[in-house]
């Protein structure tokens, strides 16, 4: 579990490789991340969007970004979790994705809080530098 925590909001993420959608035979590889989104800040606030930079193990960079996760801009009330799973294809067997939320409070007041750096591994393979 990865975990990073940003005006008393924490992102906790936990990839898992999906050998059933992969075929390296093909360089295609996939994961699946969980991510929950934990607000102790105190106030309610909304998730309005998301940006992913995800490079691959030869260096390759891809960057997403586009309005909320999974096709919501869940609201959470202070000490309320939002849980969600995605997943990410790469070319290579190992890669890293890290990124950011940009949320809002309840004055209006858009800022942004971490999502933590997390590999992308093959199981029982030893993690690259990327």
């Amino acid at each position: 579990m990865f975990k990073a925590t940003t005006h008393g909001i924490t992102v906790n993420v936990l990839p898992v490789y999906i050998d059933e959608r992969s075929d390296p035979k093909s360089s295609q590889y996939f994961w699946a991340y969980r991510i929950g989104i934990e607000n102790q800040s105190g106030q309610t606030v909304q998730l309005l969007s998301r940006y992913w930079h995800i490079t691959d193990a030869v260096g390759n960079v891809e960057e997403v970004q586009g309005d909320g996760v999974v096709g919501e801009q869940p609201v959470l009330a202070d000490g309320e979790t939002y849980n969600y799973t995605s997943g990410c294809p790469l070319r290579t067997s190992s890669g890293i994705m890290v990124g950011k939320y940009t949320m809002i409070d309840q004055a209006g007041k858009k800022f942004e809080i971490d999502i933590p750096a997390f590999p992308l591994d093959l199981p029982d393979h030893t993690p690259s530098i990327n």
